[in-house]
């Protein structure tokens, strides 16, 4: 895996490259994808198909987490924002410390940061860290992907080559680390089905079909952010 500052240089460079060919009538960013799974589920390689297929950047978790670990590296993202784009990173910080009584330390506000700065340029799927809790609606799509626990530990037995009984042990751990950090952060349940707009079991959607579903309702969220933006019609004489 290369190290966090060569992916972070490149990403800089590519969202340079970005924004000297985006036009200046463009609304806003396109909505992103925030991606959290069910360990087990196939959410990883769901997230990176769907990556794959729309051309956006891909943000796993693992590499949220060393970003918003590094003061230098969040600083240097943030760093790609105009004046606006950084009153909204600042107002989006605020109202989510305010309407959820967070009181974030370091690593939090990094990853607060990092996770909004990648919102603003827009066009990328995240993976885990709770960034469906930081971005605002209208900005992202946020997905869930689960499944049957013993469905799932069959899927990481035979992933692995491990026996079933020492896959539940992993998911159940997994599990547990994954709830404890979006209760811990964000003081939400991150099963709870109504902190997100997509939910996907692949114990009964097929990988395709998942990705397909996850792509057809971008393309009606970026249908909806046009309408909201598109300046009303103008009225002929009477």
């Amino acid at each position: 895996m290369k190290s966090i500052e060569k992916l972070t240089e490149e990403q800089l460079r590519k969202w340079h490259f970005s924004q000297t060919e985006r036009t200046r009538s463009a609304p806003r960013p396109i909505p992103i994808v925030t991606i959290s799974r069910e360990p087990g589920s196939g959410g990883r390689i769901i997230g990176e198909k769907v990556a794959e297929r729309l051309g956006y950047d891909l943000f796993h978790q693992e590499v949220l987490h060393e970003m918003a670990r590094s003061a230098n590296v969040s600083a240097s993202l943030v760093a790609t924002l105009d004046e606006k784009g950084l009153n909204v990173l600042e107002e989006w910080v605020a109202s989510l410390v305010d309407s959820r009584h967070l009181w974030p330390d370091q690593y939090m506000k990094h990853l607060m940061k990092v996770v909004g700065t990648i919102g603003r340029h827009g066009q990328a799927v995240l993976i885990g860290r709770g960034a469906n809790y930081i971005l605002p609606p209208e900005l992202r799509l946020s997905v869930r992907v689960i499944a049957p626990f013993e469905f799932r530990a069959r899927q990481v037995a035979q992933l692995h080559g491990i026996p079933v009984a020492e896959a539940r042990r992993r998911i159940s751990k997994t599990d547990a680390e994954r709830r404890a950090f979006v209760r811990k952060y964000f003081h939400a349940d991150v099963a709870a089905p109504e902190a997100y707009d997509l939910l996907i079991n692949t114990a009964t959607l097929a990988l395709d079909s998942a990705i397909d579903a996850i792509c057809g309702a971008l393309s009606v969220c970026k249908t909806v952010c046009a309408l909201e933006t598109a300046p009303p019609p103008e009225m002929e004489p009477a």
